[in-house]
């Protein structure tokens, strides 16, 4: 996995509220069957942090969950309608119908 696939999957399981990062990883394995490995989680939030797509929210006891900036709701869209787009255009040539 790649660091801007890591990158999304962190955005997309944070759009539905702030997490920490046992749970981000925990997510992202429902959500595509795999864990992120130590490095690329805690890299992923250091970038996403630094490009002020997401920002630390109250923590809870020992944890430190972080959440969504507007900016990283902006980002996620405009990546996510990029890739459905990508997908579509690739089922189609496959000849297979987009689920």
């Amino acid at each position: 996995m790649q660091a801007n696939d890591a990158q999304t999957l962190v955005l997309c399981v944070l759009a539905d509220g702030p997490l920490h990062g046992y749970a981000i990883n925990t997510a992202i394995e429902e959500l595509v069957g795999e864990r992120l490995g130590p490095g690329s989680l805690y890299g992923a939030l250091a970038r996403l942090e630094a490009k002020e797509l997401i920002e630390a929210a109250e923590e809870q006891g020992r944890q430190r969950p972080v959440r969504l900036t507007r900016k990283g709701r902006q980002v996620l869209e405009h990546e996510l309608r990029s890739m459905a787009k990508v997908a579509s255009v690739g089922l189609r040539s496959l000849g297979v119908s987009p689920a």
